[in-house]
């Protein structure tokens, strides 16, 4: 089942992800990659206020389609938009906890997750997302991987 996501109220709720971090876009991008990809799911992501709005193919790819709300747009809309329009309301599952978004995922008989509980199933406490910034090999770790892989 494909998962139509409400990127910012998602953010909001994944430990070690905060939405005053430029980056919070791409942080959790990367982490619903690696979901999709252990979980052998697709999923899209609505996030509020890019330039100059649309897809975003620089963050897309991975099992993950991004779109940015244009100008006059928000990501609550184009959410509701998505609910109303599928072809297919019970292969559809929609993450977030927004009362608007849930009350049209209701309406179209699509499956509602709360951005809560689908954080919890993405894994990632505070602290795995900080040590995968924090990597230490040990220099006999980079010795063997020298000796596998060659040193040029």
């Amino acid at each position: 089942m494909p998962l139509l996501i409400d990127g910012h109220n998602l953010i909001g709720k994944v430990a070690g992800l905060h939405l005053d971090d430029p980056d919070d876009e791409a942080k959790l991008v990367s982490l619903l990659r690696a979901y999709c990809a252990r979980e052998n799911k697709r999923a899209t992501v609505v996030f509020d206020h890019g330039l100059p709005g649309g897809w975003s193919e620089a963050l897309s790819g991975g099992g993950v389609h991004v779109i940015f709300a244009s100008a006059g747009r928000n990501a609550d809309g184009i959410l509701c938009e998505r609910i109303r329009e599928t072809r297919d309301p019970r292969g559809l599952i929609v993450v977030s906890s927004d009362r608007e978004v849930v009350a049209a995922a209701k309406a179209g008989k699509v499956r509602a997750m709360r951005a809560e509980v689908f954080a919890a199933r993405l894994g990632m406490s505070t602290k795995t997302v900080q040590e995968e910034h924090d990597v230490q090999v040990s220099p006999e770790e980079v010795e063997e991987w020298l000796r596998v892989f060659g040193k040029e």
